[in-house]
């Protein structure tokens, strides 16, 4: 399997939607660092504050997490940082989520939006709930976005406009359409943000380095797109065509 690049030269603002503090530096915060360095403007919504992903009591957990994710934003180069407060280990995809990540769509106006996958099964076993209801969402709050007549409210009484981002990106563990070459400086600064959750990762004992980890997801992402690092996406262009042709 070969992948082409990703056209990240057209993208100008990119919204990342995940459900908990750490869910991007498992290899997708290294494509952040790329895009940063370009002049890109990238900022995280986290959907819950991750409370019950450790030992510690909620709210003390929470606290470690969420200062822990703003380092790994800094080892990025992402400056917004958005974190809700829905309860972790529960979230549950309905309305109230969607009108959380709609709002940020519409606040932010990103071009690119990238989002969790929502597969129940993965190729490194069954999916945590929490990131299926989050992809979810965030894929029909794209839609939403676009929608004046959808969470109306946010147009009329917060001064929101509607907003319909171009490009949708889902990680590439399946199928993969797209790489990011992030070989070098991006891939250390993608190990140092998974770094950066060192608190978490203590309670994690038989977690492997994040400088051994890391590198070698980005080394078999690598291959299909003929580079020595990289991250792979399923990338939608939202504003194309249907191909019919592409339709058994």
């Amino acid at each position: 399997m070969t992948v082409p690049a990703l056209p990240d030269e057209t993208f100008r603002r990119v919204l990342c939607v995940v459900a908990h503090p750490d869910d991007m530096e498992y290899g997708v915060s290294a494509a952040v660092a790329k895009w940063t360095s370009q002049g890109i403007e990238v900022a995280y919504l986290l959907l819950t504050r991750g409370e019950a992903g450790m030992p510690n009591p909620p709210e003390e957990t929470a606290r470690l997490r969420v200062a822990e994710q703003r380092a790994a934003c800094d080892a990025v180069g992402v400056d917004q940082l958005t974190v809700l407060e829905h309860p972790d280990g529960v979230l549950v995809y309905g309305l109230d989520l969607r009108r959380d990540i709609c709002r940020e769509i519409r606040r932010f106006m990103p071009d690119v939006v990238f989002g969790s996958a929502f597969d129940v099964e993965t190729g490194f076993g069954f999916d945590q709930a929490d990131h299926r209801a989050a992809g979810l969402a965030t894929l029909d709050a794209i839609r939403d976005a676009g929608n004046r007549w959808v969470f109306p409210e946010q147009v009329t009484g917060e001064g929101l406009e509607p907003h319909s981002p171009r490009w949708y990106l889902q990680p590439g563990f399946r199928n993969a359409t797209h790489g990011v070459d992030v070989t070098g400086e991006p891939l250390r600064r993608g190990v140092a943000s998974l770094e950066a959750h060192a608190g978490y990762l203590a309670a994690l004992p038989d977690h492997p380095a994040p400088a051994e980890l890391i590198p070698q997801f980005a080394a078999m992402s690598g291959k299909p797109l003929g580079v020595e690092h990289a991250v792979l996406f399923r990338a939608h262009d939202l504003q194309a065509p249907p191909d019919f042709d592409a339709v058994d």
